[in-house]
């Protein structure tokens, strides 16, 4: 258990759960988009959309998380953030608030969720009425190899 300094999420549901990852990552959030299937990529890829003439991927949190699909894959809205190779389109069920942890203490993620997931949060803040778990941009991105 780690104290730490004001730090700022933009947070979201997908499933059940509150996830969160650094508001200075989020370039912006939208509703859903008219989304381009592209064969043969890997299964986490929901689709690529247009986003004013720049074609960015979409990654489906849900199947990247190994939760099941949405029901209406078309309510899901999207988190664009920037990576080093450029924007990318994260899905997701709902968006939440910018949350500022100042003076939250964050807790290490724990040991019975598998190791894939776990590599994937970076921490575990408990807020008033839930659980928020802290995302890894730059790992979510990085998509496993398929077999």
């Amino acid at each position: 258990m780690s104290a730490t300094s004001a730090t700022q999420l933009c947070t979201f549901v997908v499933g059940e759960t509150l996830f969160g990852i650094d508001v200075l990552r989020v370039q912006e959030v939208i509703r859903s988009q008219p989304m381009t299937r592209v064969p043969r990529a890997h299964e986490t890829i929901g689709g690529l959309i247009n986003l004013r003439g720049q074609i960015v991927t979409a990654i489906d949190l849900r199947r990247r998380l190994d939760l099941p699909p949405a029901p209406d894959p078309t309510s899901l809205m999207n988190v664009v953030v920037q990576t080093e190779d450029g924007a990318v389109s994260f899905l997701v069920d709902d968006i939440g608030d910018v949350v500022e942890l100042e003076g939250v203490e964050r807790e290490d993620v724990p040991d019975t969720l598998p190791a894939h997931l776990r590599a994937l949060i970076t921490g575990v803040h408990k807020l008033e009425s839930s659980l928020l778990l802290q995302l890894d941009v730059d790992r979510l991105v990085e998509l496993p190899a398929t077999v």
